[in-house]
């Protein structure tokens, strides 16, 4: 839902965008990399929501694995933290297999914790999912603007 709301969102901002996947199936990790390869003058943005045994940990992340990645991250993130006015856990490095292996400016956005139940609440509402997307596309947006 998150993903098709953001996707919607660039797509009426005039962009491009091609979904690795635009359903509820599988496309192993190397498959996404290899479609995102293909593509020049591009971004990859993988969504998620994260999940902990510690159910009192809370918040949004970004992450990145190269320098034009971090800039993308940076602004991403704090769009979001803007949009959803949650906690900010920062943008982040990290070898995720989809961002250490595309070949264009990568992230991979963690959108909380479902393993927090007040998260989780706030998830299962449009409302949040919107601000996610629209904190997505506005980092985006940011990003284009700088370049």
């Amino acid at each position: 839902d998150t993903a098709q709301r953001l996707a919607r969102k660039l797509r009426q901002s005039g962009l491009h965008v091609i979904e690795t996947r635009s359903g509820d199936y599988f496309v192993t990790l190397d498959n996404r990399v290899t479609i995102s390869n293909r593509l020049k003058d591009s971004i990859f943005v993988s969504i998620h929501y994260n999940y902990t045994w510690k159910q009192q940990v809370s918040g949004l992340e970004t992450f990145y694995s190269t320098e034009e990645g971090k800039r993308l991250a940076q602004l991403v993130q704090s769009s979001l933290i803007r949009r959803t006015r949650t906690v900010d856990r920062s943008a982040k490095y990290a070898r995720f297999y989809v961002i250490r292996n595309t070949t264009l400016p990568s992230i991979l956005v963690e959108g909380g914790f479902v393993s927090n139940a007040e998260e989780r609440d706030r998830m299962k509402s449009g409302w949040f999912r919107e601000s996610i997307a629209q904190g997505i596309a506005d980092g985006i947006q940011r990003y284009r603007r700088g370049y």
